[in-house]
């Protein structure tokens, strides 16, 4: 309740100087006055991805040439494929429309998911936020166990929501260490999975998304110890230290890989799960169109305290278009690295998709 406040706080914001570059040509003005761009919401009204777009255009408004009024417009459902797909197919690369999608979506595209008829590769980044993705685990008097433990213990159940979804960070990444795991399908959401844990039903918790700290805490309480990160996103898509958890390892430095035929898939669903939502225009937009954008963008936490604060209260950390990029470009998996996720999703799990 306390994020969608301070979403809601952001009417009020200060004005930005003008940008340098002369854009005068990409935007034709009449009489001065700036022309109205719109934001591709991938998502319904009233729902995440949505209230972030809303804050996103208000903060960024004041930092065009002009202040032109940015109107967003929502599509399809939370998973945002349908407004991904929109953006590729619908939307005239001519620097007036921007896009703010969810994750989630990305997660779709690099399972293979029938529905996906875009490229996040191609879109030019703008603005992301990003979140923390940790693993908690039951451990015996807090110690948390080595790796050599753990790979000989049974499988750990891992409570999960299913193969696609943010989870799937998680379970590559345990995988990738030589960990069996049971997964515990069907957990959707955090308090489902925290009570799922204190009941007992199983050992361990992929946190990730808004506000993970102050999810971690219930588990913490009940015994669980964090094993490993996500990290957080730099501009080469490799996990760096993640702010929230400092000190806390990522899954790639905890320990050599066991399957090293995953590390791609792996690094590629860390950088989708770190992503509460990403800010791009269309692939093919005109550079000094990407420009314009991605330096209102880029002023937008700095020229308004609400949106910034709200990123804040929600730990997430409002990365410029170099983290995004980096991301973007994880994405981009060799046929090799493909194959070998479909082979684990439909081996372990037996999942394809569809």
């Amino acid at each position: 309740m306390q994020r969608r406040h301070l979403l809601g706080r952001l009417a009020a914001l200060a004005a930005c100087p003008a940008l340098a570059p002369d854009l005068g040509h990409v935007f034709a003005q009449a009489d001065g006055i700036a022309p109205a761009f719109t934001l591709l919401v991938a998502g319904p009204d009233g729902g995440q991805t949505s209230r972030w777009g809303n804050a996103c255009a208000l903060a960024m408004s004041p930092c065009f040439p002009g202040s032109p009024n940015i109107t967003t417009q929502t599509t399809g459902g939370l998973d945002g494929v349908t407004g991904a797909n929109q953006l590729d197919a619908l939307v005239v690369p001519d620097g007036k429309t921007a896009a703010i999608l969810p994750g989630a979506a990305l997660i779709a595209f690099l399972t293979g998911d029938t529905r996906v008829h875009f490229d996040p590769t191609r879109w030019a980044p703008l603005l992301s936020g990003v979140n923390s993705g940790v693993l908690m685990l039951r451990a015996s008097n807090g110690t948390v166990p080595d790796l050599s433990t753990l790979r000989a213990a049974a499988p750990l159940r891992i409570a999960a929501d299913q193969p696609q979804s943010r989870d799937l960070a998680a379970l590559l990444g345990l995988a990738r260490l030589g960990i069996n795991t049971a997964p515990v399908f069907g957990l959707r959401d955090t308090n489902t999975k925290t009570n799922a844990f204190i009941d007992g039903e199983v050992d361990a918790v992929f946190l990730c998304g808004e506000g993970v700290p102050e999810d971690a805490a219930p588990l913490a309480a009940s015994g669980a110890v964090p094993l490993f990160c996500l990290g957080t996103l730099d501009a080469t898509g490799k996990p760096g230290p993640d702010p929230f958890f400092p000190g806390l390892p990522d899954a790639i430095s905890l320990g050599a890989a066991a399957a090293p035929e995953l590390e791609t898939a792996y690094l590629a669903a860390a950088a989708a799960a770190q992503l509460d939502f990403l800010l791009v225009l269309p692939r093919l937009s005109d550079p000094n169109a990407v420009t314009l954008w991605a330096q209102a963008a880029s002023a937008a936490p700095n020229s308004s305290p609400a949106f910034a604060e709200a990123a804040s209260a929600s730990s997430v950390s409002l990365q410029p278009a170099a983290a995004l990029a980096g991301a973007l470009a994880a994405l981009a998996l060799p046929p090799s690295a493909r194959t070998s996720l479909q082979v684990f999703l439909a081996k372990n799990y037996g999942w394809q998709p569809g």
